[in-house]
This record gives structure tokens, C-alpha cells and sequence, in this order.
């Protein structure tokens, strides 16, 4: 199993339903695809996320599986989950890793997940 066998997309987006300027909370969503190209069966055991606001304080973020879950996906599928980062500036980058694991060899290894732009509406930065 390669790491590059498990793709991972990701799609942000802005919460202004949810969002205050004036309290500076701003709220973006994420929707992640995990996809398993892999002959193997991966659980997702853990996450970790960075993330760097526009004032550049940074938040690190820690714990085990996504939503809740600590999803098995067998080769071939894919595991979609949506949820959300709440920051105190209108832009922000979020990136990561998650830890999963090969049923097959009983082996953890990590997905980076690349930096992403958060931004709130008319936000160039």
C-alpha cells in the first residue's frame, strides 16, 4: 500500500448564515472525499489539522477518526463527511494528515492532506 493509493478533495466554503463580523467568528464549512484506490481495506483511525488564521495565530487540532467515526473503506470506495473550522479572521489556510490503517499488512501510515484557502465572501487574501 502506497499513500498515494488513499485521494483525498476537499471543498471549503463560507458560512455567513453562521458567521458574525462585528464578534469576529467566521465559519467555514469542508466537505472531504477519502478515496481508496488500494486493493486494501484502510481505517481512518486519526486526524490532524493545522490551522493558520489571517492574523497568523495557528490552531492545532487533534483527535481519533472524523465526525465521529473511524470509517473503514474497502478498496474502491470512497467515505464522504462534511464539518466545519471556526476562525477569528476572514481568511485562513487549513492542512493536515490522517492516520489510517491497512487491514491487510496491520500497518498505520499517515495522508498528508495539503493546504487549503479559507475565505470569507470578498475576501482576496
Amino acid at each position: 500500500m502506497s499513500v498515494s493509493d488513499i485521494g483525498v478533495t476537499i471543498e471549503p466554503y463560507y458560512r455567513s448564515e453562521e458567521s458574525s463580523e462585528s464578534e469576529s467568528r467566521y465559519v467555514f464549512g469542508y466537505t472531504v472525499t477519502i478515496h481508496n484506490t488500494s486493493a486494501h481495506s484502510v481505517q481512518l483511525m486519526a486526524r490532524y489539522w493545522k490551522i493558520t488564521q489571517g492574523n497568523g495565530e495557528n490552531q492545532e487540532v487533534r483527535g481519533k477518526g472524523v465526525v465521529g467515526q473511524q470509517p473503514l473503506i474497502g478498496p474502491g470506495q470512497r467515505f464522504r463527511y462534511t464539518s466545519r473550522a471556526i476562525l477569528q479572521s476572514p481568511v485562513g489556510v487549513m492542512e493536515g494528515a490522517y492516520t489510517c490503517f491497512d487491514v491487510s499488512t496491520q500497518q498505520s501510515f499517515d495522508v498528508p492532506i495539503a493546504p487549503f484557502r479559507l475565505a470569507g465572501l470578498n475576501q482576496i487574501h
